[in-house]
């Protein structure tokens, strides 16, 4: 039995099909059509009788077309799932991404990261997809985010943000601003992967925790205003008005100390030339004596 089980595998493709539904798709499907072989049990012997005395219902049965079509569409399968695994290749840039790492899709996302960030330390990157010192920096960029996970990392995408770079002055690459809380902005500068010292120096630097008073500041007033003068963005920014300062009070003159007129000296009276041999010069000397 295993035996013709075996001849019949190989030349022919059974259906399972025994109460006729959906079996007639297999009709027009390869030219070479035979019909269904049944088995007799004539006493201990299996025999394979002739497809004239079968019992399948008259319906013919494919047999190397199907074998074709089904390996075409497994080939078609194959092709699709390459493909789809193909574009969700991981682009230099999004390999090793750390929770802590952030990419920032527009003005309005750096602003709003920033001022949420309170008073941890922000480290903005600025790439681009076609510089290989920013490729080169990448990995170890996502290292040190792992180290401190407390640092917040925001990455620009230099190209698909290129106006807003430039409103924000950046013109080197790869290149980075340190921000924390109410201090703002604490240093920028650029580095590639030789000169990685510096960046870990200004790490260091500004990790160490501390309370900043006053809400986050983020960006400057003149990169907000620049940014909002753009017309190639959407960010919208409004000045705050300018209060105006009051005026200073005039400092008050010393009040001059008003002194009684009777604590003043008395005047002494001018003496008088005396006139010799006179009763008057007398009676003069003795008032000049007495301070009348």
């Amino acid at each position: 039995m295993a035996k013709i089980m075996k001849i019949i595998s190989n030349d022919y493709s059974v259906s399972a099909c025994n109460h006729g539904f959906g079996c007639n798709k297999f009709d027009n499907l390869s030219p070479v059509m035979v019909k269904m072989p049944v088995f007799s049990n004539s006493g201990t012997n299996l025999s394979l009788r002739s497809s004239a005395d079968a019992d399948f219902f008259g319906r013919r049965v494919a047999l190397r077309g199907l074998e074709k079509r089904v390996r075409t569409q497994a080939v078609a399968a194959f092709d699709v799932k390459m493909s789809i695994s193909l574009g969700k290749s991981l682009k230099w840039w999004e390999k090793g991404l750390q929770p802590n790492m952030k990419e920032i899709t527009g003005a309005e996302d750096l602003v709003e990261s920033l001022l949420k960030a309170g008073d941890k330390l922000v480290v903005v990157d600025f790439f681009s997809p076609g510089c290989g010192g920013c490729k080169a920096l990448h990995p170890k960029l996502c290292q040190l985010a792992e180290m401190n996970p407390d640092v917040q990392f925001l990455q620009v995408n230099y190209e698909e943000h290129k106006s807003m770079c430039y409103s924000l002055n950046v013109h080197v690459l790869p290149f980075f601003r340190f921000y924390r809380g109410a201090e703002g902005r604490l240093c920028s500068f650029s580095c590639t992967n030789a000169t990685i010292k510096k960046f870990k120096d200004a790490l260091a630097k500004h990790k160490p925790d501390r309370s900043s008073l006053g809400p986050p500041k983020g960006l400057e007033e003149k990169e907000l205003v620049a940014l909002g003068a753009n017309q190639d963005l959407t960010f919208v920014y409004n000045p705050k008005p300018e209060q105006p300062q009051k005026e200073a009070a005039p400092p008050l003159l010393a009040p001059v100390p008003t002194v009684a007129a009777s604590s003043l000296p008395l005047p002494l009276p001018i003496p008088l030339k005396p006139t010799s041999g006179s009763k008057q010069d007398d009676k003069d000397k003795t008032l000049v004596s007495f301070g009348r």
